[in-house]
């Protein structure tokens, strides 16, 4: 058999579509959006690794010294500064250890220094890396240096850095430090059992029964989603602290410590537990019960083989949510933790209390582990899940049994009154002059620039930086997840896009804060002038959050029918012309709803952010956690109250806004 020309297999260089303009236009975009991610997160996250694997020591060797005489005419013999040291023992060997900000006064090594002696001194490095400072200039090199004595008594060793393990040894050596690996583990489990076992019991009642008032108790128990962390912390203060209303309901126990990190994490995790759960036992397939019920299966046998096995995946994905959440959280248990040790309370420590930035970043190494197995575990099973629904699905409608009913409404007001009381004891904290001694209202306690925390000013810093979040968050967002669905070919640069948009999920924000601190405050770093700006803020919190809104954008893009580009190609419409008439519209609720989440989790983050703020840019969040400290709790509470009321506004605003172009945009739906 003979082939014809035609048919004939090609040799030589593989054929290629030739790109068009506007697969251009979308590789450059893509790449642009891509090189803020890498920018701000890869890049930090690099440099802070790099840095926990860094210690720092004095190399005594690295000095050598020369002293004159009181005419400081003639010179004596070099001697170096180990030699010196060995002699006089002034310094220790623990001493000797030190952190990238360590100084060793160099007139230590010089007992009888006088800093008014006529004597010179002379100082130079043994090799060209030896550094030292004289006041704030950084001299370096083998040349030698001469100084009066006033001068001399200016001059501090900088310490050489080395790559290692030392500090993860160190770490671990450390009994109160590595406790809390334990703890925070401890804490994330048993607020996992207990918040996934509630969520579930809601999101059944609301799914498989008739209660009344649905609607409701589905607002109510999002309302945590408002408040920053602190603001639980706060409130079991109030009632159950030290001059709680219920403390003897403690029986002696104290609510600074793990009681207080499980029920103020089950406060703030619970709404994220309860949506997916919920949204699990949505789809339902009301064929399964029916065959469960022509098969007699007992009502428990049911809810075992067909309601739990159903909604397992949701339950395993909230499940890792609340876990991760639990586990990075620092607001909480620096409020309400006393002295147990947390490894995101941890960092806070060691970075602001002790500035030991390597050990900052030694904990954030480890606190990103758990994180990230979490992350992966949960991806692996959302997979799974796409392949077990079905497109003859039948939605499940319960049908009414008074007692069961009856069971789940009792336990929805329950919980519901635990939620509304906790913001009600934060409302009342606000407002009322000296708990629990004087329970006369007052406004004072909003009289925010009369306390040390940032005032006023700060509440309108994080306003701004809410806004300008959510307008270049979604702009961002949305784009990036545009060119990720629907460009066409370079499979492997949206590949890599969206792997770097999946990453914020796993990073928690204190270490995504380090890791800033690392990498924009260099000065050699072209982007350190945004460093203590309004910017860097807005970078960190678009960053932090960038996953859920990056999912939430490409659930609203993959809705469209991939026909609506090649019709638009084949009119030979360029992509901005389709993008802005048709994407845009159809897409509109997606992208409110991104600007409100950003929104919101900008007025309530302050993991992300704790490092960043300078003076000028102090936020609400960060305004609650300084007035706590400072034992102004009142006030604290009255921040927070702030940020709650300015989120409720915003939901609201955002729902009036939303109206008109909605109901333009979304007439064809």
């Amino acid at each position: 058999m003979v082939l014809e020309a035609p048919h004939l297999p090609l040799i030589g260089k593989r054929l290629r579509q030739q790109a068009s303009r506007d697969d251009r236009i979308k590789l450059g975009f893509m790449a642009v959006i891509g090189l803020y991610l890498v920018v701000a997160l890869g890049a930090p996250l690099f440099v802070m690794l790099s840095k926990s694997l860094s210690t720092y020591r004095f190399e005594l060797s690295a000095f050598e010294f020369q002293v004159s005489d009181e005419t400081g005419a003639n010179w004596g013999p070099v001697v170096r500064a180990a030699d010196l040291n060995r002699e006089l023992g002034a310094v220790t060997e623990a001493e000797l250890s030190s952190n990238s900000d360590g100084r060793l006064a160099a007139t230590k090594f010089f007992l009888d220094f006088k800093f008014r002696s006529p004597v010179h001194y002379r100082i130079r490095g043994t090799t060209d890396d030896a550094a030292f400072l004289v006041g704030s200039t950084l001299e370096k090199g083998t040349e030698w240096r001469e100084y009066d004595s006033g001068t001399f008594r200016r001059v501090v060793l900088r310490p050489a850095r080395a790559l290692g393990f030392t500090n993860f040894t160190t770490y671990f050596s450390t009994p109160a430090l590595a406790q809390s690996i334990y703890n925070s583990v401890l804490m994330a489990v048993i607020s996992t059992v207990f918040t996934i076992s509630i969520a579930f019991a809601l999101a059944y009642g609301l799914t498989r029964s008739c209660m009344p008032l649905k609607g409701l108790f589905r607002g109510i128990l999002t309302i945590p989603i408002l408040v920053p962390s602190l603001l639980p912390g706060i409130a079991l203060v109030y009632l159950f602290g030290n001059q709680g209303i219920f403390r003897d309901w403690l029986l002696g126990y104290s609510i600074y410590g793990p009681i207080g990190i499980v029920i103020g994490s089950i406060f703030f995790t619970l709404p994220h537990a309860f949506l997916i759960i919920l949204t699990a036992l949505s789809i339902a397939d009301a064929r399964h019960y029916e065959a469960a019920a022509s098969l007699k299966a007992s009502k428990w046998r049911t809810f075992t083989t067909v309601t739990v096995p159903g909604a397992r995946f949701g339950i395993v994905s909230a499940a890792f949510v609340v876990f991760t959440l639990v586990i990075t959280d620092f607001g909480l248990p620096k409020v309400i933790g006393g002295q147990y040790g947390m490894l995101a309370v941890d960092i806070y420590k060691q970075v602001i209390g002790q500035q030991n930035f390597e050990m900052g970043a030694v904990v954030s190494v480890i606190l990103l582990v758990p994180a990230v197995l979490a992350f992966v575990v949960d991806r692996h099973m959302q997979k799974r899940q796409v392949a077990l629904l079905s497109a003859r699905a039948v939605p499940y409608t319960p049908k009414r049994n008074a007692r069961a009913d009856g069971l789940c409404f009792a336990f929805a007001c329950l919980v519901s009154l635990f939620i509304l009381g906790m913001i009600a004891m934060c409302q009342i904290a606000a407002v009322v002059k000296f708990w629990p001694y004087d329970l006369t209202l007052t406004s004072k306690n909003f009289a925010f620039d009369l306390m040390d925390g940032g005032g006023w000013a700060a509440y309108s810093n994080s306003i701004r930086l809410a806004l300008l979040t959510a307008l270049f968050g979604s702009v961002v967002v949305f784009a990036g997840a545009y060119m990720v669905e629907k460009a066409d070919g370079f499979r492997l640069g949206r590949g890599v896009f969206h792997f770097l948009a999946m990453m914020p999920m796993a990073v928690p924000g204190m270490v995504l804060g380090l890791a800033y601190i690392f990498f924009f405050n260099n000065p050699a770093n072209p982007l350190h002038p945004i460093y203590g700006t309004m910017a860097i803020l807005v970078v960190s919190t678009v960053t932090h959050f960038y996953t859920v809104a990056h999912l939430t954008a490409l659930t609203a893009l993959k809705q469209m029918d991939p026909e609506f580009e090649s019709v638009a190609a084949s009119l030979k419409q360029p992509f901005h012309r389709l993008f802005f008439r048709v994407t845009v519209p159809v897409c509109l609720p997606a992208i409110l709803n991104i600007a409100i989440y950003l929104f919101v989790n900008a007025m309530t983050t302050v993991s992300a952010v704790v490092f960043l703020y300078s003076t000028d840019t102090k936020l609400a969040s960060v305004a609650v956690l300084n007035m706590d400290d400072a034992g102004d709790i009142a006030p604290a509470a009255a921040m927070g109250m702030m940020i709650f009321y300015t989120n409720v506004a915003a939901k609201l605003v955002h729902a009036l806004i939303a109206r008109g172009p909605l109901a333009r945009t979304q007439a064809w739906r």
